[in-house]
């Protein structure tokens, strides 16, 4: 079929032709900002799941749809090894001169606007990271303290206070959040918490690795009762189904049952392998409708393409040591597994083992279920370390 026509869209964040299951979770995050720019109480939200369920698409969605309705938004996608102020600072100011230029002769986002210059001149010192080369000037005695924490929670509300000179709110959408170290993660959850004491109009839409919610709960133990912690997983049969048929069928084009049957096998339904499939049935089809022998033309193609690009640079990510502890957990299946049966497969004691297993959970390879379970944040990882390791 023409490959121009083709629908579907595999890639990093790339929003699918069809959001298929994901409609609760986004009424819920539009009530919950809706009450926030009311003044009232609502938890902010961090959605969790493994790599490929959608979390980037679902925080865009979300951000896109905030846009709209007049919110102010700010967008950070946190890399590893980079703080959280040099992170904030650039998107925060671009935030407040648009709240400047729309203020209608109030001054608090100028005073924001200073208050920022203080923080990132105080920050610098602090993290060498933190480079902004515009004078802002500065707001004496307000986030200017060199303590992060203190520092943080004096800017948000400054923020937030200006955002509801405008009758509006400040909505953080933060992905990766797992990579924020932990005692900046403290920060930021000290000061969400105290603007929601002050019922200040901001908060946070996160998403992160399923070890976001144990990460946030020891940074601050009055975390659960600030967020939800939505997971993220697989979509339902009928879900995933409606993801592969209503982009082909815009185009007159249909599955057979037995085609969409084993697409659901092979993708488990997770929502990135779907699209994956979706995209080299497309390819391997002459006409409508795409059949099983299709998709197992199909099936060769996208392992192929999934083998040297999605799972290919994690792999490559790793030291031999680390390459040997997700072989010998995909040894024992999909998982999650327990740390003493990964030990014993290598031939090894757990003690021994555990620096490789914090490293590989500090990379967003593995992650803890549960005490002393071990699980992939990468679906069908298992399979590639066979394919790859055999």
């Amino acid at each position: 079929m023409d490959p121009r026509a083709n629908p579907y869209a595999p890639g990093a964040g790339s929003p699918p032709p069809e959001l298929a299951g994901r409609d609760e979770l986004l009424e819920r995050a539009a009530v919950a900002l809706d009450r926030i720019r009311a003044g009232l109480a609502a938890k902010s939200l961090l959605m969790v799941g493994l790599r490929g369920v959608g979390k980037t698409v679902l925080l865009n969605r979300i951000r896109n749809d905030a846009d709209g309705r007049g919110f102010t938004t700010i967008f950070i996608e946190a890399p590893e090894r980079r703080s959280l102020p040099a992170m904030l600072a650039p998107p925060l100011r671009v935030a407040l001169l648009k709240l400047d230029r729309v203020a209608a002769g109030g001054n608090l986002a100028k005073r924001a606007l200073r208050t920022l210059g203080g923080f990132v001149d105080a920050m610098k010192v602090k993290f060498g990271d933190v480079e902004f080369g515009i004078d802002l000037g500065t707001e004496p005695g307000v986030a200017d303290t060199g303590d992060l924490q203190s520092d943080l929670a004096d800017l948000l509300a400054t923020v937030a206070e200006a955002a509801r000179e405008r009758k509006t709110a400040l909505v953080l959408f933060v992905d990766e959040l797992q990579y924020v170290e932990e005692d900046q993660l403290a920060a930021l959850i000290t000061a969400l918490h105290r603007c929601a004491q002050l019922s200040l109009p901001v908060t946070l839409v996160g998403a992160g690795l399923p070890q976001l919610v144990g990460q946030s709960g020891r940074a601050k133990s009055y975390a659960e009762r600030l967020f939800e912690f939505p997971e993220i997983g697989p979509l339902s049969p009928d879900a995933a189904r409606r993801a592969l048929q209503a982009p082909a069928q815009r185009h007159g084009v249909d599955y057979t049952d037995d085609a969409l049957a084993e697409i659901l096998r092979q993708t488990q339904a997770y929502p990135y392998f779907l699209q994956e499939w979706g995209k080299h049935c497309w390819a391997c089809a002459q006409a409508s409708p795409i059949t099983r022998g299709d998709v197992d033309a199909a099936t060769t193609l996208a392992i192929a393409e999934l083998d040297a690009s999605f799972f290919r640079v994690r792999f490559d990510r790793l030291t031999p040591a680390e390459k040997r502890y997700l072989r010998a957990m995909a040894e024992l299946g999909p998982g999650p597994h327990r740390s003493g049966d990964i030990a014993e497969q290598m031939g090894a004691r757990v003690q021994s083992m555990a620096p490789v297993r914090a490293a590989l959970i500090a990379k967003g390879m593995i992650y803890s279920p549960a005490h002393g379970d071990t699980g992939f944040t990468v679906p069908l990882f298992d399979q590639y370390m066979r394919r790859v390791m055999p």
